[in-house]
């Protein structure tokens, strides 16, 4: 599509972005549109969360061009990134010809829109006081996905959508699964709390999002996650197990308390099938009894660091944000360059 091809009605402007694989996806932004609801006008569904400004799921780099941009979390896009000229793009709203460049391959833009499809619940099981590990079979068996996308699911009666990360790996069954922080007050979290039985049927939007594994040769891959942001991690490194992928792996986990924790029999069986992978569990308040690490996720990987004399890791980093800013404020003192570390912030939307 050429630029003269955007150029639309009058007071649009052309904005054209760039995939980190080359792709090129150009279109009008009408006046008042975003460039996340001007791309969906365009038939391109660009990974997203919220919409609202409030998750960070749709950050990217604006090149060149003037903007605005709209009320947004600080959380989901911190001060210092804005500065740089990282953005929302459902809240960046173009003021003439404006270019920028997308974190994720194309593969991820979804052209004709969101799947939507209907599937059961086949789980309901708590994993610790606060978390549930929930599981879905789709009608539809083909469920193929990159491990560290997310489903939005709906719950019976038409509530609102909920963003979770999947903690499987595609498949030929329409299996989901899915863990599940409950929080106070959730629409999502009291259907879950109180009402979810197997044999529920839940609408499912997706796969969608950015975040996922890149191929960069030998490099080992390192995996950091606070709390449910195992979830996308998990997939990551199950994933590997099963294409016996060869880059040395390792995961640490950290949780508030010792009764935070879930899936070391997932990890230990991903240990099992993936020679080279190693995971470590960190508690902040570890409590009497408590025999593995203290301290943050951040911690470990401060002290992992210096054991690889300076090649420096792939890092893919999921959790709260105030340990995804710790573990990037650790990974940049330890000498990761920006460009391998990868990472997606929990907020509640």
């Amino acid at each position: 599509m050429s630029t003269d091809d955007v150029v639309g009605a009058a007071g649009s402007h052309p904005v054209a972005l760039t995939t980190s694989d080359g792709g090129r996806l150009e279109f009008a932004c009408a006046p008042g549109r975003s460039v996340l609801e001007a791309a969906a006008e365009a038939g391109a569904a660009l990974p997203a969360s919220c919409r609202q400004g409030t998750c960070g799921s749709c950050h990217a780099s604006v090149t060149d061009g003037p903007y605005e941009l709209g009320p947004h979390s600080e959380q989901a896009l911190p001060p210092g990134e804005r500065e740089r000229g990282e953005v929302l793009l459902c809240r960046t709203f173009p003021c003439g010809p404006l270019t920028a460049e997308l974190p994720y391959e194309q593969s991820r833009i979804l052209y004709g829109g969101i799947p939507v499809r209907e599937g059961t619940v086949t789980a309901v099981d708590p994993v610790t006081p606060d978390t549930v590990r929930l599981e879905l079979r789709l009608d539809d068996p083909d469920c193929q996905f990159d491990p560290g996308q997310f489903m939005e699911l709906q719950a019976p009666g038409g509530e609102p959508k909920r963003a979770y990360s999947l903690a499987n790996t595609g498949n030929w069954e329409g299996r989901l699964e899915f863990y599940v922080r409950l929080r106070e007050g959730g629409h999502f979290s009291s259907y879950l709390a109180d009402r979810a039985r197997p044999g529920d049927r839940l609408t499912v939007h997706g796969p969608q999002g950015a975040f996922g594994l890149h191929e960069t040769g030998l490099r080992p891959r390192w995996f950091v996650a606070g709390g449910t942001g195992l979830a996308p991690l998990l997939a990551m490194v199950r994933r590997m197990a099963e294409w016996q992928d060869p880059q040395p792996a390792r995961l640490f986990l950290g949780v508030n308390e010792p009764k935070d924790v879930f899936g070391l029999d997932e990890l230990a069986a991903v240990a099992a099938e993936l020679p080279g992978f190693r995971y470590e569990v960190c508690a902040w308040k570890p409590g009497p009894g408590w025999s593995g690490p203290t301290g943050t996720p951040a911690d470990l990987l401060a002290a992992a660091l210096p054991e690889l004399g300076g090649a420096a890791p792939d890092l893919y980093v999921c959790g709260p944000p105030p340990m995804v800013d710790a573990v990037l404020h650790t990974a940049a003192l330890g000498g990761v360059p920006p460009e391998q570390v990868h990472r997606e912030r929990f907020l509640a939307t």
